[in-house]
């Protein structure tokens, strides 16, 4: 034993190391020593991506010599296009201090990302990183990621603001955007199942031009108008347009809202529209008015009223109106006695019809003709003569 000492010290620290483990080893004893003297690992070394993913690991480091080191970081092979780096808890880092308490269990020191390029191929990639705490003490991990097909993903029809609400006569305007989430390009029909009478069309954000088809790429978006019109007689309330972009592979619906308020408006006229008439001095004239109600909400308790000429007449058939349904019209008859004293000439008789919510006037000419007793008086005279006349001619003859 003593020879073996003598041996150990003239062949030095290293080779009396090997052959002291050599020896204790035959002699039944087996003692373990980890050269490389810091250890880095991580808990998932194989993981599943996709092309265009980003992943990340996190990286556990520990002493083996019960000394501290600082552990210079780098990546010794990856895949062409990928790339990856180093992470610690204040952003990208390329070395780390290693405890000489620290044990693999302790909470994770770096993350190391990787980005996997968008046009990669299925399979299966391995990336090495180099933990290097200089001299012999360095160790290295593989990574490895495994990539499969990429999933079609479902499209996606969406609008900035889907509800909008004005008053009749109002155009909506939707600014939507199409996306193509699938592996290839996708060409969609659109279409809208609006109401009767309401019209929808579709226009290329950059472009006034209207279309009914659009292409998008893989992975892109297409941005587009979406104008809807709806009638002028349309009623109050809420109308919902679904619009729908059909491709080969996939449906995707959009349901837009619009919401009509309340409008009121009411016109009076006649049902030719002719608002002159001729009429006598203290004689009632009848004209057929017309009251519409052009707005979308029943109006109710609609009254007439008017404004004469001094000392004349009117009365209506119907003086009050309870209810008028959006849309609908209703004939009255007013009744229009000229003064008594009218003498020849135009007059103007302007004829209201309101409520709380509306009112609309009626303008009409009045032509006063006047009857002339004396003139009546003079052709029953004139005509008396000329009977006598002829009576006397008829008996006394020509002598």
């Amino acid at each position: 034993m003593k020879g073996m000492k003598n041996l150990l010290k003239k062949l030095g620290g290293a080779a009396a190391t090997a052959i002291a483990l050599s020896v204790f080893s035959l002699s039944g004893v087996t003692y373990s020593y980890a050269a490389e003297g810091i250890d880095m690992s991580t808990d998932y070394p194989g993981i599943m991506a996709k092309a265009g993913d980003s992943v990340s690991f996190e990286l556990d480091f520990s002493s083996l010599t019960g000394d501290s080191y600082d552990v210079d970081l780098s990546v010794e092979s990856i895949p062409e296009g990928w790339t990856g780096n180093f992470n610690g808890s204040d952003g990208e880092i390329t070395r780390v201090h290693v405890d000489r308490t620290a044990a693999a269990s302790d909470t994770s020191l770096v993350t190391f990302s990787l980005s996997v390029p968008e046009d990669a191929q299925v399979g299966t990639y391995e990336v090495e990183l180099l933990a290097d705490a200089g001299g012999d003490y360095s160790d290295a991990l593989t990574l490895e990621v495994t990539l499969t097909e990429q999933e079609n993903g479902q499209g996606n029809f969406s609008a900035e603001y889907d509800s909008q609400e004005g008053s009749t006569g109002t155009s909506f305007s939707f600014d939507t955007t199409l996306n193509n989430n699938r592996s290839s390009e996708q060409s969609y029909n659109l279409s809208a199942d609006a109401p009767d009478g309401w019209q929808v069309s579709f226009n290329a954000s950059d472009d006034s031009t209207q279309i009914a088809s659009v292409t998008v790429d893989s992975g892109s978006s297409q941005s587009m108008t979406v104008n809807i019109t709806p009638p002028e007689n349309v009623e109050m309330g809420e109308y919902t347009i679904p619009v729908t972009a059909v491709s080969a592979s996939e449906t995707l619906e959009l349901d837009l809202t619009v919401e009509i308020t309340g409008t009121y408006d009411v016109t009076l006229s006649t049902p030719t529209g002719n608002l002159s008439l001729d009429a006598y001095a203290n004689a009632e004239k009848s004209v057929t008015l017309q009251v519409t109600n052009n707005g979308n909400v029943a109006l109710q308790n609609l009254t007439f009223s008017s404004d004469l000429p001094t000392d004349w007449e009117v009365s209506f058939d119907q003086s009050e109106i309870e209810t008028l349904e959006a849309g609908q019209s209703v004939e009255v008859t007013a009744y229009i006695t000229p003064d008594q004293d009218a003498i020849t000439g135009d007059y103007i008789a302007t004829l209201s019809i309101s409520n709380d919510e509306v009112s609309s006037e009626a303008q009409f000419r009045v032509s006063v003709k006047t009857r002339t007793v004396w003139g009546i008086f003079a052709v029953v005279i004139i005509v008396a003569l000329v009977g006598v006349l002829g009576f006397v001619i008829k008996k006394y003859g020509r002598r």
